[in-house]
């Protein structure tokens, strides 16, 4: 099969990203790595376009989808939420996914994608924790080797996670650079990669990284549109929603919830950012809103800067979106002006997260719970159409709601 023609057919109808991985007007994407990592990306890009184009590979991904993940999640009507903001509340329930969290659609797919390839060991990286245990599954499934890098302040705060991971059989690496979190356990990730490039598949969480990385996270998260798009029809009567939202930290979840809407300029895209302490205070993670164009993990993007012009210490309450850019599909919907962005402080998502749990009786993960946060800063109309990508459950984070808010 030729993976050339595989490139084109997938990126005529897919995203708007050229043969080198950048997106839009071309500011943004590519693939800056080192010269031991270049037959890797060359290998893992043209398998990629060959899987994609393989109907059976595709039909062993849906039918995993679909009887191993549990999809189609459902698009649920949040009653309550509704009334309480005066507009038509919909929550596509990533949260009910096995693992508890959208990070399986991609995990799945890579992980038959590295079974493809004929690689037996799998390492990523993880913030929250969700993809490490969706890794952690999927080589479980596939019988891979799996080791997992996570930054040691992540590993204490998302205890819960770290523990299903070795119960599944991972090896998880404690990062201690930096701050401990996910900037961390990627690098180090990347630079295991580095190490030992034939034998090991690197496999992703994030809409991040070098291309192809970033169109295939999105591409294998798409399912989450996808499946919105033929939803709302149904249960509201409109051909479309109106406001689609979704929290960003790299991206995966975003990538996923937009990519089919990117081409229906009447339906409006709100990417909600963390905001941590405040933009002003310099403890945030709003990488959209204040940040400038550099590469960071091998892609030029969106990264947030210190007064040095070096790469920021992100900061987050939550774990999931404590990163110091976005992925290059994001920065340019952001600069182009197709998204809107919106940050959210911890206490705004704090109170969000509560609000659905006392109103709806559903915990979100902290993550999700931002782009719950949007909820106040947007104007609906009655008649409007809202669908907030609820990415994840909350159960990992209980620690934190309950120090940070109580019973």
């Amino acid at each position: 099969m030729n993976a050339e023609k595989d490139r084109r057919d997938v990126r005529k109808h897919r995203l708007p990203v050229n043969d080198e991985g950048f997106y839009g007007d071309g500011r943004f994407g590519g693939a800056f790595v080192p010269p031991e990592l270049e037959n890797n990306i060359r290998e893992l890009a043209d398998a990629y376009y060959e899987a994609v184009g393989d109907e059976d590979f595709m039909e062993e991904y849906r039918r995993l989808l679909r009887d191993y993940v549990g999809r189609p999640t459902p698009l649920y009507r949040a009653e309550r939420l509704s009334r309480r903001y005066g507009t038509n509340i919909y929550l596509k329930r990533e949260d009910l996914n096995h693992t508890g969290a959208h990070k399986i659609n991609n995990a799945v797919a890579m992980g038959l994608l590295a079974r493809r390839m004929g690689k037996r060991r799998v390492i990523a990286e993880t913030g929250a924790g969700q993809h490490g245990v969706a890794a952690a599954t999927v080589c479980a499934l596939l019988g891979l080797e799996c080791t997992v890098y996570m930054g040691e302040t992540d590993i204490e705060r998302q205890r819960p996670n770290v523990e299903r991971m070795r119960m599944l059989g991972a090896r998880i690496v404690g990062v201690k650079s930096g701050t401990g979190t996910l900037t961390d356990a990627v690098n180090e990730a990347l630079a295991e990669w580095c190490r030992n490039p034939a034998e090991t598949f690197y496999l992703i969480g994030s809409a991040v990284g070098p291309h192809p990385y970033p169109e295939m996270v999105a591409e294998f998260q798409s399912i989450i549109s996808e499946e919105i798009k033929a939803q709302v029809p149904l249960l509201t009567g409109k051909p479309l929603p109106d406001y689609v939202i979704a929290c960003v930290g790299g991206g995966s979840n975003a990538a996923g919830a937009f990519f089919h809407f990117i081409d229906e300029p009447s339906v409006r895209l709100v990417a909600v950012e963390a905001a941590g302490h405040g933009v002003d205070t310099g403890e945030h993670a709003a990488t959209m809103t204040v940040g400038s164009e550099a590469v960071l993990h091998g892609s030029r993007t969106l990264v947030i800067k210190n007064g040095a012009g070096e790469t920021a210490e992100p900061y987050s309450i939550s774990a999931g979106l404590d990163y110091p850019g976005v992925g290059p599909l994001h920065a340019w919907l952001a600069a182009s002006g197709r998204t809107t962005v919106l940050a959210a402080t911890d206490s705004e998502a704090l109170a969000a997260a509560r609000c659905l749990t006392r109103m709806e009786g559903i915990i979100p993960a902290m993550e999700s719970s931002h782009a719950l946060a949007a909820l106040d800063k947007l104007s609906f109309d009655p008649d409007d159409v809202v669908v907030i990508n609820l990415s994840g459950r909350g159960d990992k984070d209980m620690d934190t709601f309950l120090s940070c808010c109580g019973a």
